[in-house]
């Protein structure tokens, strides 16, 4: 869905300068809002609160920030639209805050590529907590990794495969850069559920071979004559550098 800027719509940050601690907030409610920035500035975090879709879209082409927290019933685009656009420039950590919490809505949001999802009502400290541990899954990792055929660029978000840059989604970096960290190790549909994905479910355990299979498409584009991730039956994945 296209998404048209409005650089005349005013915004309602607090402008900072570290990126690293700084979380954008995009909820309509004021209330709420007020509630998740003290919750987040209590805790030692930076906040930059904005009412509409299109005023963070422009926030993040603007400055860094560590993590996004997005209502998905926003009054001029919805959340999960408003995700799609943020998707094609960047892979921000997002939480999605939601009053429905259907299994619809759920699998769909994180299939576009959000790394939680908070049903409302809910405590401001369960929040700071589900924001805590998607931080530290998305940042404790080697700038770069390389290998004979693969080089991954964790600040860049790019891997490249022999000397391709792979166009890939969200879910899809994350997958082969888990693989890539551990080369050999077989992973459990499970352990990559629950690496990847902020609220692993047993029905969701398709949506991984999905993500494997677009995956292996991609590698074979480049390099047809090989099959670097290898299925151990009723076992999981893994990848051979």
């Amino acid at each position: 869905m296209p998404f048209a800027f409005d650089p005349t719509q005013p915004g309602n940050p607090e402008r900072r300068s570290n990126g690293g601690r700084r979380i954008l907030i995009v909820e309509d409610e004021p209330t709420i809002a007020d509630t998740l920035r003290y919750a987040m500035n209590t805790e030692g975090f930076e906040t930059e609160h904005y009412l509409l879709g299109h005023e963070a879209l422009l926030a993040l082409q603007n400055r860094s920030f560590a993590l996004a927290l997005l209502d998905i019933g926003l009054p001029d685009i919805n959340g999960i639209d408003l995700l799609r656009e943020m998707r094609k420039f960047t892979s921000l950590p997002v939480i999605f805050l939601t009053a429905r919490n259907t299994e619809l809505d759920r699998i769909l949001g994180l299939e576009i590529g959000a790394d939680d999802y908070v049903a409302k009502p809910f405590s401001p400290r369960e929040v700071v907590a589900r924001v805590r541990t998607v931080l530290r899954r998305t940042s404790h990792a080697p700038a770069t990794i390389q290998t004979l055929a693969f080089h991954l660029d964790n600040q860049g978000q790019h891997i490249h495969y022999h000397g391709t840059l792979l166009t890939l989604t969200r879910y899809e970096f994350l997958l082969l850069k888990t693989l890539l960290e551990e080369p050999l190790r077989i992973f459990s549909r499970v352990q990559l559920m629950q690496k990847i994905w902020a609220a692993p479910d047993h029905s969701m355990e398709r949506t991984v071979d999905t993500h494997i299979k677009t995956l292996r498409g991609k590698l074979a584009a480049v390099c047809p004559d090989e099959q670097p991730i290898h299925t151990h039956r009723n076992q999981g994945y893994s990848l051979q550098p």
